[in-house]
C-alpha cells in the first residue's frame, strides 16, 4: 500500500475559507506570511453560496460587516445582498491572491508533541494528505453544521421536512400550508418570504426571543447599540434597547412572541442568541398572514399537535433550528475548545491557545469579530514567523 502524501506547510495551516479563513490568510499575506488554506466544500464561503436562501441579506450596515484591508464597492446597498457579499468574497480572495485548496475535507487535526508540529490530515478524492505546519488556523465557524432537533413522531409526518439551509424561495409552496420550525432570523424571514409566494405558514415560537426593529428613526439599531456602549454598561444599553423596540414595535407577547428575561446584547455575547432584527415579518404577523403557534407535542401525517392541544395542518416542515460547529469531531488531544465547539476563554481572549493554535470566527459577534480575529491572530503569527526567519 502506498503511503499518504506528505505535505510541510510553510506556514500556518487554516482550515475553512469561508469569510474567517479568507480574512486571516489575507491578513498573514499582507505581513508577508504565507498559508495553505483548506476547504471541503468547491467553493469560497459554501456556507453562503449553497445554505442560505436567495432573499438574504446582510442584517447589519455593510461597514460592520467589510473583512480586514477592502472597503464594499461604493455601488452596494447598505444592507448588501446574498449575491453581491458572495462577489465581495470571491473578489477579496482574488485580491489577496488566496487561493484555497478545495474539496479538501480535514479529518483530524492534532498536535505532536515530539516534533513540535501541527499534523492535518484531510481528504480530496479517497486520497488522505498530510499536512505538517508549525501553526494551526482553526477557521470552520459558528455554522459548520445544521441543527436538526428530534421532534416526537417526525417519522410519522407525511409531508416533506427540510433544515433552512435547503430553502432557497418560497416558490414551491405557494398555496401550502408550512410549518416553519424556530423563531429567529431565519425563521422570521423565510414565514416573510413564504408569505411573498402565497404560502401559509405557522410559525413555531417555542422559546423567548428579542425582536428589534432594524433601525431607530433611521438610524441602524446595531449602530445606535455600538453608540451607546462606548459611555454606558451593557446592561443599560440592553435596557434602552428593549424600551425602544417596546415603543416602536409595541408589546409583541400579545403576538405570541415572548422575551427574554436577559438583554439582547447579553444574550448575544454569553449565548451567541442573536437578535431578530424585524424587516416586516411583524407587520405580516398581526395582519394574520403568518400564524405564531407555540411548542410542537407530537406531528401527525398531516400536521402537529401543539403543547396547548391545538392542532395545526402542515403540507411540509422546514426546520429553522440553527447550526452548531464541527471543530470538535476533528481536533483531537486539544481542550482549547468545549464541547459545543467553541473556544473555553471567552472573547476577547479566545483567539490564541497553545502550541501554535489559533481560531478564527468564533466570537458570538458575526463578521465584525471575524475581522478582529484575523487581525490579532496575523499579527501574532507574523511576530512569530519574522523571529523563526531572522534566526535560519
Amino acid at each position: 500500500m502506498a503511503a499518504s502524501p506528505v505535505v510541510w506547510v510553510n506556514g500556518p495551516i487554516v482550515v475553512g475559507a469561508g469569510p474567517a479563513g479568507l480574512s486571516v490568510a489575507a491578513c498573514l499575506r499582507e505581513r508577508g506570511v504565507p498559508s495553505v488554506v483548506l476547504d471541503r466544500a468547491d467553493c469560497v464561503a459554501s456556507l453562503w453560496q449553497y445554505r442560505t436562501y436567495d432573499r438574504l441579506c446582510l442584517h447589519l450596515p455593510r461597514h460592520f460587516c467589510e473583512l480586514p484591508g477592502m472597503p464594499f464597492p461604493d455601488s452596494y446597498p447598505e444592507y448588501p445582498t446574498k449575491r453581491q457579499f458572495v462577489s465581495y468574497l470571491e473578489a477579496y480572495a482574488a485580491h489577496f491572491s488566496v487561493h484555497p485548496r478545495f474539496n479538501t475535507s480535514v479529518t483530524s487535526a492534532r498536535y505532536d508533541d515530539d516534533a513540535g508540529l501541527w499534523r492535518v490530515h484531510a481528504e480530496n478524492g479517497g486520497v488522505v494528505t498530510e499536512y505538517i505546519g508549525r501553526w494551526l488556523v482553526v477557521a470552520t465557524g459558528e455554522n459548520a453544521e445544521h441543527v436538526l432537533p428530534e421532534i416526537n413522531g417526525m417519522k410519522d409526518f407525511c409531508g416533506p421536512v427540510s433544515h433552512v439551509s435547503e430553502y432557497k424561495s418560497g416558490a414551491p409552496y405557494s398555496g401550502k400550508h408550512v410549518l416553519v420550525i424556530g423563531c429567529g432570523n431565519s425563521g422570521m424571514e423565510v414565514c416573510l418570504d413564504l408569505c411573498d409566494h402565497n404560502a401559509l405558514p405557522a410559525m413555531v415560537a417555542r422559546d423567548s426571543v428579542h425582536v428589534l426593529p432594524r433601525e431607530i428613526l433611521g438610524v441602524a439599531t446595531f449602530s445606535v447599540a455600538v453608540f451607546l456602549l462606548r459611555f454606558l454598561p451593557l446592561w443599560l444599553v440592553d435596557r434602552i434597547l428593549v424600551l425602544l423596540s417596546w415603543l416602536l414595535l409595541g408589546n409583541l407577547e400579545k403576538l405570541g412572541i415572548r422575551r427574554p428575561s436577559r438583554g439582547p446584547l447579553e444574550l448575544k455575547n454569553t449565548r451567541g442568541r442573536t437578535p431578530v432584527l424585524d424587516i416586516g415579518a411583524l407587520a405580516r404577523i398581526r395582519s394574520g398572514d403568518i400564524e405564531v403557534v407555540p411548542g410542537i407535542r407530537r406531528f401527525f401525517c398531516d400536521g402537529a399537535e401543539l403543547v396547548d392541544g391545538r392542532r395545526v395542518t402542515a403540507d411540509a416542515v422546514i426546520m429553522a433550528t440553527g447550526y452548531h460547529s464541527n471543530v470538535p469531531q476533528w481536533l483531537k488531544g486539544c481542550d482549547f475548545f468545549t464541547q459545543e465547539g467553541y473556544p473555553r476563554v471567552p472573547f476577547p481572549d479566545g483567539w490564541k491557545g497553545q502550541s501554535g493554535l489559533y481560531s478564527v470566527g468564533f466570537t458570538r459577534r458575526g463578521l465584525s469579530g471575524v475581522s478582529l480575529d484575523a487581525v490579532k491572530v496575523a499579527q501574532d503569527i507574523a511576530m512569530a514567523w519574522n523571529n523563526q526567519t531572522a534566526t535560519t
